[in-house]
């Protein structure tokens, strides 16, 4: 082992009382983070199956991008179980929802006895790690086990980059114990060369290839039904402070919005009630979803306090802005409201959708705004402009078509590198 990864092992095992301390201070909102401690700290653990196809998503947005590629691997290798890891109890929801045939718990934390012991105990036939989820020892410890290791979905951004060539010794090395990398775009690509490793293959966003679930888009008729012929603003994964923001913004307005709906639907449930409290101290009529009302005319704002339903809330909703672009967060998932045809409209912090979110405004599916006051007034706009509404679901939903193809560019890529594994992985194929 060299210098630095010794180095970070030993960091690692110092900041153990730090993470076990802010695992209960999360806690506190999300209970979640009290459970399954024992595979967060790498103890011994009794598999359901070995020999699985493992994917690693780190959280929400990362487990719904996992589905279609996932479906694309079952399809190639059938017979194998599935094994996947998250690292937040929202992300472990979501995989148990999705994916209710397969074992899913957390990741251990990157200590070298701990990943050792987690592949050892699953033996994976190989693993795919989701979008930038960078675990050095973990890498180290696949290579050493002959686990095939895959980085798909791969993406890094600008600023990104400068932070990991401060580290470059340490993750030059881990990044050189993957498989293959398959790159979202040509941009992330030479970034991620810039670190070293194999070179990387220009695959596509799996995003792309996601199918918006049927049950939801039913589900969103009937929000529909109980909202009436309203105008609708879904702000959609909210993180804190936006809510704030937009509050604020859409009180400043009350006059030009008239009856419109704003949806809000915070990224974190254990933010919940801060946004309720957010808005009764606005003096906004507010319900919730969770209290399965009908939709009084007086409510300004229905909180989407509910998990696993984002696509319903899209389907109700007649523009939608996505959150974590507001503050300089780097933005969420601007393709799954453009894959129903849902004019998007997005802050000005979108690195980690930049792609995306450049052929989206190209496309004439999205626009950008500057701030929350900007966004409401662009947001009443185009809910008062069904014409402009009509031409961006056209440009949204060619937008997101002319992209698909991800899931089976991956799967190819993998099964190749397999094929041309050496004796000991090739078994592994």
């Amino acid at each position: 082992m060299s210098w630095q990864r010794t180095l970070y092992s030993a960091l690692w095992t110092l900041a153990l009382p730090l993470v076990r301390r802010y695992l209960k201070k999360r806690a506190q909102k999300a209970p979640a983070y009290l459970q399954h401690w024992d595979e967060r700290f790498g103890q011994p653990c009794k598999p359901r199956a070995t020999g699985a196809i493992w994917v690693h998503a780190v959280s929400v947005g990362e487990t719904r991008a996992a589905l279609p590629l996932v479906n694309a691997l079952r399809a190639r290798w059938p017979e194998a179980p599935l094994l996947l890891t998250q690292m937040t109890p929202t992300g472990r929801a979501t995989a148990e929802q999705l994916f209710p045939d397969a074992e899913v718990r957390y990741l251990p934390y990157d200590r070298p006895q701990a990943v050792r012991r987690f592949l050892q105990a699953y033996q994976p036939r190989f693993g795919v790690l989701m979008e930038t989820e960078l675990w050095p020892n973990l890498m180290h410890a696949a290579q050493q086990a002959h686990v095939p290791l895959f980085l798909v979905n791969a993406r890094l951004s600008a600023k990104s980059l400068n932070g990991y060539r401060k580290i470059r010794s340490l993750i030059g090395p881990a990044l050189a114990a993957l498989t293959a990398i398959a790159a979202q775009s040509a941009g992330d690509a030479e970034r991620l060369q810039q670190l070293g490793g194999p070179l990387p293959q220009v695959c596509g966003n799996t995003k792309y290839d996601f199918t918006p679930p049927a049950d939801k888009l039913a589900l969103g008729q009937i929000f529909r039904q109980r909202i009436g012929a309203r105008p609708v603003l879904v702000c959609a994964s909210t993180r804190d402070g936006e809510e704030a923001l937009i509050l604020q913004a859409w009180q400043e307005a009350a006059d030009q919005l008239g009856d419109t709906l704003l949806v809000l639907v915070p990224r974190h449930p254990e933010r919940f009630d801060s946004v309720v409290q957010l808005a009764e101290n606005l003096g906004f009529p507010l319900q919730r979803r969770s209290d399965e009302q009908p939709l009084a005319p007086t409510t300004r704002v229905w909180l989407g306090d509910s998990m696993g339903e984002l696509f319903a809330y899209y389907a109700a909703a007649d523009v939608a802005f996505v959150g974590g672009s507001l503050l300089p967060l780097g933005g969420q998932n601007l393709i799954e409201p453009a894959s129903i045809g849902l004019p998007v409209l997005f802050g000005p912090s979108m690195f980690n959708f930049a792609e995306a979110s450049a052929h989206a405004l190209a496309a004439g599916a999205a626009r950008q705004v500057a701030d929350a006051a900007q966004l409401v007034t662009t947001a009443r706009q185009l809910l008062a402009d069904p014409a402009t509404r009509q031409s961006m679901h056209t440009a949204a939903l060619a937008f997101t078509a002319a992209h698909r193809g991800a899931c089976a560019r991956i799967v190819t890529m993998i099964d190749a590198a397999l094929a041309s594994a050496s004796p000991d992985k090739r078994r592994l194929s």
